[in-house]
């Protein structure tokens, strides 16, 4: 039962990488839509590439708010945070259940 235990606590290691990762591509997101940055920027391109797919979902079903303020990046910050506390937390407890 221990290599199950070492697969979940992989796993679990892996999505928490990934999401610290993605947390942090929103982050640069929100920021390159603050400052207006170039985007034939191979850098900006990608960041746009990687979040957009995501906050376009988002965005789709909430409300226009007043002076078109943007929520969709803080609800998928809440959603990662979430997944960090309940999903990656609850693989590391499994694993260490069943090891």
């Amino acid at each position: 039962m221990f290599i199950l235990a070492n697969l979940l606590v992989a796993v679990a290691q892996v999505l928490d990488y990934a999401l610290w990762a993605y947390g942090w591509l929103v982050l640069g997101g929100v920021v390159i839509s603050l400052v207006n940055a170039d985007y034939n920027n191979p850098i900006v391109r990608f960041i746009h590439a990687a979040t957009e797919p995501i906050l376009a979902r988002v965005r789709r079903h909430l409300p226009v708010f007043v002076g078109g303020f943007d929520l969709s990046p803080i609800v998928v910050w809440i959603a990662i945070f979430f997944l960090r506390r309940f999903v990656v937390r609850s693989l590391f407890d499994l694993a260490q259940a069943i090891g």
